[in-house]
């Protein structure tokens, strides 16, 4: 363990094996953090912050501040980190509410400088989230999805797997899994078939996304047709199934 001299560890966090403190760092009460963590200079974790193992967090950011919502009550409502996440300079990461109990963040993911997540946001794994990237509330965002820099999401939208939002965008509904999209407003562009590719997806599997694809956002249909046919002519892969759920559940609509 290395732990600066001039680094304060509130008593009550839990510190694990083989992590670094850095100079003038902040530790606050019901703070854990996981074995092989690294922390820079001058980062502060306000309160209730479980960060896994080997995580990297860069100088400046601040996590676990208070919730910027007029409905938190000092409820305990932690972030949560898994492992090996990366959270670069000056990004903040705010604790969550008793809506959803805590602010949620996967694994493997990198979170860039001056990003912003707000309370009750889940994160899943393997996100890449780019610098100054500003979310409300209640943000979803799946598994190995990419957001590029400088984009808004609005509070209690959703951004699918495998889906890449570009840079400067405007999020106002729900980003379907697999697809790029982009703009102000937002607009789907295509299929994330290079990303896709690049993790595994085989070929029935694109070709059946490719179908679906064609049917929500390359025909006359509107979504609650598309899905009828989605249902009765394309391969029911789990990844069709999976666009086709995330769809049907969507309370803000789809960006088309």
């Amino acid at each position: 363990m290395s732990i600066h001299p001039t680094a304060l560890i509130d008593p009550d966090a839990r510190i694990g094996n083989d992590v670094a403190v850095g100079a003038y760092s902040i530790v606050g009460p019901g703070c854990r953090i996981g074995d092989g963590t690294r922390l820079g200079a001058h980062v502060v974790l306000e309160r209730d912050v479980h960060l896994g193992n080997e995580c990297f967090v860069a100088p400046g950011a601040v996590l676990g501040g208070d919730p910027q919502d007029l409905k938190f009550g000092g409820e305990v409502a932690p972030v949560v980190v898994g492992d090996r996440t990366a959270i670069r300079e000056c990004v903040t990461l705010n604790r969550g509410t008793s809506a959803h109990g805590r602010t949620e963040i996967g694994s493997d993911c990198l979170i860039m400088a001056y990003a912003h997540v707000a309370h009750d946001c889940i994160i899943g794994n393997r996100v890449i989230i780019a610098n100054a990237v500003q979310m409300g509330g209640h943000v979803e965002i799946n598994d190995w999805a990419i957001v590029g820099g400088l984009t808004a999401i609005h509070q209690f939208a959703r951004i699918g797997a495998h889906a890449m939002v570009g840079g400067a965008s405007a999020v106002r509904k729900d980003v379907p899994p697999f697809v790029k999209a982009s703009g102000h407003p937002m607009q789907v562009i295509g299929l994330n078939t290079v990303g896709l590719r690049r993790r595994g997806f085989d070929n029935v599997t694109l070709q059946s996304i490719r179908h679906a694809h064609r049917l929500l956002f390359q025909s006359t249909l509107n979504v609650s047709q598309a899905i009828a046919r989605i249902r009765e002519e394309v391969e029911p892969t789990d990844a069709v199934m999976h666009l086709v759920q995330f769809i049907e559940s969507s309370k803000r609509g789809i960006a088309i």
